[in-house]
């Protein structure tokens, strides 16, 4: 549009906003206002683009009606989080509720947008809505996803179903990429008008059919680190390789005693070790953490690299770790038969599981075994010959913990501590990287006792500190959203359940008792995963408000500060503290730099958390890729207006649409969580067994789809 052109425009904007902060104007209908201004036929066109620019600024808006006003709300600002079907919705922070925004009122915003919204009007009983007026930043700036050329020019689609417009690469920026290349592209203009958003590529990732290229995609996608920065390499290198003379003295030395890690088999970075003596009264509990603070200086490269990185990531097929290799499976690693520094929590407890007495010191110790859960298991549960005899020398500690074990489990839950137990699953890989096996692995009593014990050090760590007034980082679980907890309780009415509250409020106690009156219910797992999503989420805060869900007062991560920066600060304040060092400079150092290292820490937390899922969605739908025709049994695990969610006992969930339902014409009843067969009254109920054939799975979309098959 020409300059004077642009003036024009806006005087005649100008014109129409003066008119509608006029005291006598009234809302007006498009219709009115083209009559009211003297707009003939052949400018009423102008007349809609002058009033939708005036929206879009947030300066008008129209009602549900049609009629136009001047704009009555506030514009917000907020992160946009787009939806595959193209609606989205505003998350502003500090607003409870999102507000709902339309396909038609997207305006271009892409997803994780900072964007301008402005309130449309509210229809009775109909959550916010909203208009996007401007785009303030942009959130995304690379994106993943797989390359399809054209003769001198090609797109890439992205992998994210979030971005739904294909981003448009000149053959000059393709680097080179071929047809099915997965990719990392730059955006470098975000487009405008219904024009594609443009690109570079800096990155060719691999062919989509080459093994492993799909979860390092995923990697890229959330931006997982895989190299560590030149200074760090260094840093590492420079890093002994056994625990110095120097290093262990003034510590408390506890090698004559008698302790084990327990692990998984393939674990390798072992940030914990137990040892346990009863004297006929009491417990001698002792909890010996990796000091990986004597290693890892404050503000060092290779420190800063770990604040960054936040935590270790588990995929299928590998471990970012959040410190290098060196290190975690090094000189930090609690290795069987070295010497290895620690920071120890040594607990008394009586036969009731109070804890009496404690002490956290610095230790040097050496682990006796290196223990797996699969054999202290068959030691403890299977009663094993032949795993017996080969650690005989360790059987009776073993038996001391699983007592102890008992003991403690049971103190938490009298208090009210919930334990979801959801079997977590397994992928067996083949050296194609293509998944050959699902196994659910549930917890034995191995995984059981060395959570109890970590529990037990987390709680005794966090309440020591937080009686010494000192800053310190607290993980906190807020206690649920009471609509949240309203709406599970009138969804677990249908199924004859009940759950006392008290001013919108509930113990974790109430939550605990449901689970245990659901166990080997058919609707177990999804009352389970409801009343799970009815929960917030765990986070780090400066501030001790407690753990909802483990119904305790005071409680931090102190036991893996191999693989979480938080576990690593609070060594260095339990450090500081222990050695007198913690003067009023140190305090407002702490005080200063710990807000941030707690909002960093469950920033990358949940990074980890979407990628370790986003991994074994697809996967999971891979896997699925080679049983499509296969039957199999399973149960209902949700129901919705478009179709019948089934879960599998190997864990995968996959969904029956309802236009795949062809026996009948089936409508969901909301009231109570069913699908009925309008003609034969058929009635599919949450948690009701059914048998499903694999119809389709698709790795990119992380779908699988189901049939029913007939009985």
């Amino acid at each position: 549009m020409a300059k004077e052109q642009q003036d024009v425009f806006e005087k005649r904007k100008k014109v129409i906003y003066d008119l509608m902060c006029d005291q006598v104007y009234v809302p007006m209908k498009e219709k009115e206002l083209a009559v009211l201004l003297q707009v003939s036929k052949e400018e009423r066109a102008e007349l809609k683009e002058l009033l939708n620019a005036l929206i879009q600024e947030g300066r008008i808006e129209v009602s549900s009606r049609g009629k136009y006003r001047k704009a009555q709300s506030k514009a917000l600002i907020g992160s946009f989080i787009a939806h595959p079907k193209g609606f989205g919705f505003v998350e502003i922070e500090g607003r409870e509720e999102d507000i709902f925004v339309s396909e038609a009122e997207v305006h271009g915003a892409m997803h994780k947008d900072t964007v301008q919204v402005a309130l449309l009007p509210l229809q009775s009983g109909k959550r916010a809505e909203g208009t996007i007026i401007k785009v303030l930043e942009h959130g995304i700036k690379e994106i993943v996803g797989t390359y399809q050329k054209s003769k001198n020019y090609g797109f890439v689609v992205p992998d994210n179903r979030r971005i739904l417009d294909d981003i448009f690469i000149s053959k000059e920026r393709s680097k080179g990429a071929v047809d099915g290349h997965k990719v990392l592209v730059e955006i470098t203009d975000y487009g405008t008008g219904g024009r594609n958003p443009e690109g570079r590529i800096v990155e060719i990732i691999g062919h989509k059919n080459d093994p492993g290229t799909d979860i390092l995609s995923v990697v890229y996608s959330y931006e997982l680190p895989l190299e560590y920065p030149q200074k760090v390499l260094l840093q590492a290198e420079r890093t002994p390789e056994e625990v110095q003379a120097a290093d262990m003295e003034g510590r408390k030395d506890l090698r004559d005693w008698q302790m084990v890690t327990i692990d998984g088999e393939d674990a390798k970075d072992l940030d914990d070790a137990v040892s346990l003596t009863f004297d006929g009264t009491l417990y001698h509990l002792g909890v010996h953490i990796a000091d990986v603070s004597n290693y890892v200086q404050e503000n060092s490269a290779m420190d800063r690299e770990a604040l960054k990185r936040g935590t270790s990531v588990y995929l299928v097929d590998r471990v970012i770790p959040m410190l290098p290799h060196r290190l975690s499976n090094g000189i930090c690693s609690l290795n069987q038969g070295v010497d290895r520094l620690a920071l120890s929590c040594l607990m008394d407890i009586n036969e009731k599981g109070e804890i009496l007495s404690h002490s956290v010191a610095e230790t040097v110790i050496r682990v006796d075994r290196r223990m797996s859960y699969t054999a202290v298991s068959r030691i403890l549960e299977e009663q094993d010959p032949k795993v017996t005899e080969e650690y005989k020398e360790l059987v009776p500690m073993f038996e001391r913990m699983r007592c102890l074990s008992e003991v403690l489990r049971k103190k938490r839950r009298k208090r009210g501590a919930i334990d979801f137990d959801f079997p977590e699953t397994k992928i067996i890989l083949d050296e194609n990287g293509v998944p050959v096996e699902l196994k659910p692995s549930d917890r034995n009593m191995a995984t059981k006792l060395i959570e109890d014990f970590m529990l037990a050090a987390n709680e005794t760590v966090a309440e020591d500190f937080f009686w010494q007034e000192v800053p310190f980082v607290y993980r906190n679980h807020d206690t649920p959203d009471p609509e949240k907890i309203q709406q599970l309780a009138l969804f677990i009415q249908n199924f004859g359940y009940g759950m006392k509250t008290m001013r919108d409020e509930v113990h974790p106690k109430e939550l605990q008792k449901l689970l245990e009156r659901i166990e080997g219910t058919p609707e177990e797992m999804m009352i389970s995963r409801l009343t799970l999503r009815s929960m917030k989420q765990a986070r780090y805060t400066t501030e001790c408000i407690g753990h909802f869900g483990l119904a305790a007062k005071y409680y931090c991560h102190f036991t893996s500060p191999i693989r979480r920066y938080p576990d690593l600060q609070i060594h260095r304040i339990i450090k500081d503290v222990l050695r007198g060092r913690m003067q009023e400079e140190r305090r407002d150092h702490y005080e200063e730099i710990l807000p941030g290292v707690a909002e960093q820490a469950s920033k990358t937390e949940r990074t980890a958390e979407e990628a370790e899922r986003e991994v074994e969605k697809m996967k999971k739908a891979e896997y699925m890729q080679s049983h499509i025709g296969q039957i199999f049994s399973g149960v209902i695990s949700g129901i919705t207006a478009y179709g019948i969610y089934v879960e599998l006992s190997n864990t995968v969930e996959g969904m029956v649409h309802v236009s795949n339902m062809l026996d009948d014409h089936y409508y969901y009843r909301e009231e109570a969580y069913d699908m009925v067969g309008s003609a034969t009254g058929k009635v599919y109920t949450l948690g009701q067994k059914v048998k499903i054939q694999v119809k389709d799975a698709d790795k990119e979309t992380r779908t699988v789809d189901f049939i029913f098959a007939e009985e």
